[in-house]
């Protein structure tokens, strides 16, 4: 492991937004590490503001402010789970073309490989049936969506969220050079052991795999073991 300062820019899963991210303890990277959460449009600070349509524009976008926010004197790491997994990928990938060389680390957890399609899809449906659908496929429902006042804010983003998700195709190209760190919930049963380790041929560079405890939420569930594997990331 190393002491070396890093910036880790951390991606939020479908509905979600930085608050998640800005909440960790900061305890585990009082030493190494410095999280930056990385909000996307049309939630929270940026309510106003249009959401993503598509996952491969939305990793190029939000590079530029990513670059100027992290220290530039300092390694950077990406860090995304689910749809996040995603994003944090394309995003590796404009980073790999613009300044070859500044990222150092992909994490992508709670994620096949980028193969793109989903085959069981919620977009299209009711607001009952698809949020049933989204619990189905993420373990996960947050408590606002039982607040009628809130569902009616928050439903437009995850809709959002959840149909670039399932339209997502892959860019033709070369894997990255960047290694990459699939993790998973060792009792994910939306997410198998085999599905993330495709992952492994989407990059030229070093590959690991990493279960840590809990299900496909299992950084909602409890943090503290994600935690410290990124504090603990190899540079």
């Amino acid at each position: 492991m190393t002491n070396q300062p890093f910036s880790l820019v951390c991606l939020p899963f479908a509905g979600s937004g930085a608050s998640f991210y800005r909440a960790w303890p900061p305890a585990p990277f009082d030493g190494p590490g410095r999280v930056l959460a990385v909000q996307f449009p049309g939630r929270e600070e940026l309510f106003g503001e249009k959401p993503f349509d598509d996952v491969q524009s939305a990793g190029a976008a939000l590079v530029p402010d990513v670059l100027d926010e992290a220290d530039p004197s300092t390694p950077l790491v990406l860090f995304g789970h689910s749809l996040g997994a995603l994003v944090a990928y394309e995003m590796a990938r404009a980073i790999e073309r613009s300044h070859p060389g500044r990222l150092s680390h992909l994490y992508v957890s709670g994620s096949p490989g980028p193969q793109g399609g989903r085959v069981e899809r919620a977009t299209g449906l009711d607001d009952e049936e698809f949020l049933a659908r989204v619990y189905e496929f993420a373990g996960y429902r947050h408590e606002a969506f039982d607040v009628p006042e809130l569902r009616e804010i928050l439903l437009p983003v995850l809709r959002a969220d959840v149909a670039m998700h399932e339209n997502y195709q892959p860019a033709d190209g070369e894997p990255l050079s960047t290694p990459i760190t699939a993790l998973r919930g060792a009792d994910d049963l939306l997410v198998s052991a085999r599905q993330a380790r495709e992952w492994a041929d989407w990059t030229q560079g070093t590959f690991s795999y990493q279960e840590l405890p809990g299900s496909h939420m299992y950084l909602a569930e409890s943090p503290d073991p994600l935690l410290r594997v990124l504090s603990g990331t190899r540079l």
